[in-house]
């Protein structure tokens, strides 16, 4: 009677029942444990109402059961029509957030736009605050891998000529969000503009039609930039974010020669002062953390930059954890960068698995790596958060959902490369009689006997 083997049940047993990719599983969790031992040390800011640090990790330890609920519920969708299905969606209902958020919408409780730091970009519903442009980024490149998808396997049967199609389903999609993106925020206005571009470029468009959405993309900045100049001296100015973003970019020294020409005490000196303190506090935060850091809960700065929770987090990770954590950061984002072109590589002929898992890694470590130059102090401000850590509650379930697709999707490429492997010819070929004789031998010189052998072969000598 043979004997059954009983599967032992364990904790790696239990790992391998995961069919997603193991290496993405290992990035996300470590990116939420960072997530919330940063919190739990982070901006004073958000302690309200008698909050002590606890209760800010205890929040944050709900944010993130929520984030990893949706990321399982994604993950174990298995049918990639309901993904495609929803893909399509995406920029309706991008385009209807833009509309509230841009028309200042207020009918509370149901909806409100949110003016914060003197832009919109939250919309309350129902009492919970959506960072719209965080909405936008994953809903836009969900929907974009559906059109192109759709284009290639001749599904859109209205208009008829390819190019009229490519103009109602790729380009005008692309130049509407990126203009109703602009009054709240230029750097996510570009930030998901070349996100789209790139999207379209991966989908196959072509040079030519890519030029001219480029050109049209540079007028209709210019045309915004006109509009602005025309109406800023106006008591309603339009699109006055873009008097913000030209000058961090052209006026980047004008706060700091304020504030020494300035006497100290005056309303002047203040303003710079204000207006300089979060990315010197970010610098210094850089400086002070050296090669291992201050330590867990000692950072200093903290208690100046009233957003390092939000944009300047990467600088806050350095001050405790040094620059060993720094590096490991960067080393998990590009990981996920490697990994996601291994499982778009291995989806297959599925066109629009390989364009979102490739959107949503390009759009994870884009902005992470964007959040890091930030705090680096190259480049502008841009107030990009470092995804699955930084705090804001709809911004992490909104990555969540893309590394959840980005799991459900990799079944696709594991299934792929273990089907690979199986049918692989192996690259040496062993017959039994070559394994016998090989154990023979084996045995023969355990045995000594060909020791022996070749003592009397060099006495033959």
């Amino acid at each position: 009677m043979a004997a059954t083997t009983k599967k032992k049940n364990g904790f790696w047993t239990f790992a391998d029942s995961f069919e997603g990719d193991k290496v993405v599983w290992i990035i996300v969790l470590l990116l939420i444990l960072f997530s919330i031992v940063c919190m739990f040390s982070s901006s004073s800011r958000l302690l309200r109402d008698g909050m002590t640090r606890l209760d800010l990790v205890k929040n944050q330890f709900f944010v993130v059961l929520a984030g990893l609920a949706v990321i399982i519920v994604c993950y174990n969708i298995k049918n990639i029509k309901f993904f495609r299905w929803c893909s399509k969606w995406g920029f309706l209902l991008s385009l209807g957030l833009l509309v509230l958020l841009d028309l200042h919408i207020n009918l509370p409780p149901v909806v409100k736009a949110l003016n914060i730091n003197n832009a919109y970009r939250i919309l309350s519903i129902g009492g919970f605050q959506v960072h719209v442009f965080e909405v936008v980024k994953v809903a836009m490149v969900l929907y974009l891998a559906w059109a192109m998808d759709a284009l290639k396997q001749g599904e859109l049967k209205w208009p008829k000529k390819l190019i009229w199609k490519k103009i109602l389903y790729l380009y005008a999609p692309f130049l509407i969000i990126f203009a109703l993106i602009i009054p709240g925020s230029n750097s996510s206005a570009l930030i998901i503009g070349l996100l789209m571009f790139v999207m379209i470029l991966l989908g196959g468009g072509n040079f030519k039609d890519m030029l001219i959405l480029a050109a049209a993309g540079v007028a209709l900045i210019a045309l915004i930039v006109g509009v602005y100049n025309i109406t800023k001296n106006t008591e309603h100015p339009l699109f006055s974010r873009i008097g913000t973003g030209v000058a961090r970019i052209f006026e980047e020294d004008h706060w700091e020669q304020q504030a020494i020409d300035s006497p100290k005490g005056s309303i002047a000196y203040q303003e710079a002062i204000d207006a300089i303190r979060q990315p010197y506090s970010a610098k210094i935060a850089v400086k002070q953390g050296g090669l291992t850091g201050k330590g867990p809960g000692q950072s200093t700065q903290r208690y100046v930059v009233p957003d390092m929770s939000e944009d300047f987090m990467y600088s806050f990770i350095i001050e405790e954890y040094g620059l060993i954590g720094g590096i490991f950061v960067i080393f998990l984002y590009v990981s996920l960068l490697a990994r996601g072109s291994i499982i778009a590589r291995n989806c297959g002929s599925d066109h629009y698995a390989k364009l979102t898992v490739a959107g949503l890694c390009l759009l994870i470590t884009g902005q992470a790596f964007l959040h890091m130059f930030v705090n680096a102090d190259i480049g502008p401000m841009t107030g990009q958060t470092l995804p699955l850590i930084s705090h804001g509650n709809s911004a992490f379930l909104c990555f969540s959902i893309a590394f959840g697709i980005i799991l459900s999707f990799s079944r696709i490429a594991t299934r792929r490369i273990d089907k690979e492997t199986r049918a692989a010819t192996p690259l040496v070929e062993m017959h039994e009689s070559a394994v016998q004789d090989g154990l023979q031998d084996l045995e023969a010189y355990e045995s000594g006997q060909i020791d022996n052998e070749l003592n009397n072969q060099e006495y033959d000598l």
